[in-house]
């Protein structure tokens, strides 16, 4: 089962795939992207062939080892998520090899069903009652919005009270128990997240998400002592030596590896398991495709701490393809009573519509994030 091909796609609306061949016949699917430098990720991709070709493909954590340590410089979002499509898609090859889904391989499933959430409001949230209405009215028990526009070390309270009246519109049509969870993105400073924390505790929120960046991960401890509500992170993190900064850190209560980002199945299973030997549960990241989505269900399949999963179905930003359209077996990935199912298939799970994968790699895209500004003309966090 020697590797004999890799080859890179592009497919929107802002994803990439990479497909492994073997000489036996074996093909194996993976999602390698980080959202706005996909050609620099794909190109990476294309630089670790040499490692790649006449390997075994069964050799999953030789080779994980081998691209993590043998080019010298290590981590980081670009050669992570190089190395994430490619681990994805050697364990597609080896669940196909054994006619067994990724997770029978990892030890078996611990649960029968994953629960999963859904993305309301958009970049700008707006009319987000409503929306988390239609979505507890679709089944599901669970929806996450971004808490805000943008928002300076300081600012108004004006806005606060934004975001308050927002959640307590979700919280008003959906009720007491209905699962919301409010994405910080980033875009707040330690002394508004502070206050806006604090104020939230009314609505028995979920969870707050990167309430500050990572790289302020000693502010966590501060923030969590100010309010009660479970704090999330990760999506920005890449390696289990970055989560072991921030399980050090503390103050965090659930982690977002993000199985395109952190190095890919054989790298979030043990980032998985460190955290919970923390005590802190496990909700991976995926604003993206069908192969990342069902690697993280892979995952979530065998750790016993995974609580809640992120899709990406009628999330704004998926403008010319979604998930599914890039799915055979579509009836494999259908939400019922906030949960899916867990993968039926041989490897991942998903069968691609290479047809059209081909189709869309014909005009690449180049997606990139908004650009945002305070109104003092500097920059502002997306």
């Amino acid at each position: 089962m020697k590797i004999t091909e890799v080859n890179t796609y592009f497919v929107r609306p802002r994803w990439g795939f990479v497909e492994i061949l073997t000489d036996d016949g074996y093909t194996g699917w993976g999602e390698a992207v980080l959202e706005g430098h996909t050609a620099t990720v794909l190109q990476c991709v294309q630089e670790m062939k040499e490692y790649l070709l006449g390997q075994q493909a069964g050799d999953i954590e030789r080779i994980w080892t081998t691209l993590y340590r043998a080019g010298f410089y290590r981590g980081g979002g670009v050669l992570m998520s190089a190395i994430a499509g490619i681990d994805q898609a050697l364990w597609d090859i080896k669940g196909k090899y054994f006619s067994a889904p990724v997770y029978e391989l990892l030890g078996g499933a611990q649960r029968d069903k994953m629960r999963v959430y859904s993305w309301i409001g958009g970049d700008r949230p707006s009319d987000v009652g409503q929306a988390a209405l239609e979505k507890k009215n679709a089944g599901f028990t669970a929806v996450k919005m971004n808490a805000t526009e943008e928002l300076q070390y300081i600012d108004t309270y004006e806005k606060i009270d934004a975001v308050l009246n927002r959640v307590g519109a979700i919280r008003d049509t959906c009720g007491k128990y209905f699962g919301i969870a409010v994405d910080f993105h980033g875009r707040v400073h330690k002394p508004m997240a502070k206050i806006l924390a604090k104020k939230l505790e009314e609505f028995d929120l979920m969870f707050i998400e990167e309430p500050v960046l990572c790289e302020n991960m000693e502010d966590f401890k501060e923030i969590a002592a100010s309010c009660d509500i479970p704090i999330a992170t990760g999506e920005r993190l890449y390696t289990r030596w970055d989560f072991k900064r921030l399980f050090c850190a503390g103050g965090v209560d659930i982690i977002q590896p993000d199985l395109s980002h952190a190095g890919g199945i054989t790298e979030v299973k043990k980032i998985g398991a460190m955290a919970e030997a923390y005590d802190v549960a496990l909700a991976p990241h995926c604003p993206l495709g069908p192969i990342a989505l069902a690697s993280c269900l892979n995952v979530d399949a065998v750790c016993h701490n995974a609580v809640i999963q992120e899709q990406s179905m009628g999330i704004h930003y998926n403008v010319g393809k979604s998930v599914l359209d890039y799915v055979k077996n579509k009836e494999d990935f259908q939400f019922k009573d906030g949960f899916v199912e867990l993968p039926k298939l041989p490897g991942l799970g998903v069968e691609v519509d290479k047809a059209l994968v081909l189709e869309e790699n014909k005009n690449p895209h180049s997606w990139k994030n908004p650009v945002w500004h305070h109104a003092d003309g500097s920059i502002a966090e997306w």
